[in-house]
């Protein structure tokens, strides 16, 4: 999967069930650094709370392959898992999520902890801001002068992204093109100069 959905903002939600208030916060985590640094983040912000509860994915939605959780002294499978499922199943990638539980007196059984934090971590994605994450590549661009007009046109109409320009006898752009973008741009950029630029894999 090239390009997918991830986190655009860290965002909380709260709820009350049973009288125990639980509060989701999600972020982007693309390494397994950032999701533990924001689970850390969280702890220290509500350091009084009963439990602090968290599951992260890093990769793109649905992958396992970099995962974590923790109940965080909740019973067994009902907190951790949970919410690492919701994650999981959602077709957000590269997030975390720590579900904070102020306790209120009235036990909810395993039941109905797991759908307490299954269904806080859920609600949040529902509200959560989204980015659309673009697997790109780094082309390394030489054009003559009389084609930059020509190469700046087409590198904005397939969403590239200009790293480093360099001007000598011909011109020398970096760009980062999104993959599902190159065979078309390689192609316009051929057809528009006559085949004088080049383009080669940058780095």
């Amino acid at each position: 999967m090239a390009d997918y959905i991830i986190p655009g903002a860290t965002h909380r939600v709260a709820q009350s069930i049973e009288r125990s208030r639980f509060i989701a916060t999600l972020a982007h985590a693309p390494t397994v650094g950032a999701a533990r640094a924001f689970i850390d983040a969280v702890r220290a912000e509500f350091p009084d709370a009963t439990h602090n509860c968290w599951a992260y994915a890093c990769g793109p939605p649905g992958d396992t392959a970099i995962i974590g959780m923790s109940d965080a002294g909740e019973p067994h499978g009902t907190a951790g898992r949970p919410m690492l499922d919701v994650l999981l199943h959602s077709d957000v990638g590269e997030v975390a999520a720590v579900v904070t539980r102020y306790y209120g007196g009235v036990k909810l059984g395993k039941g109905g902890l797991a759908r307490a934090y299954g269904g806080a971590v859920r609600l949040a994605l529902e509200s959560m801001p989204r980015l659309l994450r673009v697997e790109r590549v780094q082309l390394e661009i030489t054009a003559g002068y009389a084609d930059v007009e020509l190469l700046r046109r087409l590198l904005d109409e397939h969403g590239a992204e200009t790293i480093a320009e360099s001007y000598a006898s011909e011109v020398t752009y970096i760009a980062a093109v999104p993959v599902a973008s190159c065979t078309a741009f390689e192609t316009a950029l051929a057809n528009g100069t006559g085949g004088r630029a080049s383009i080669n894999a940058a780095g």
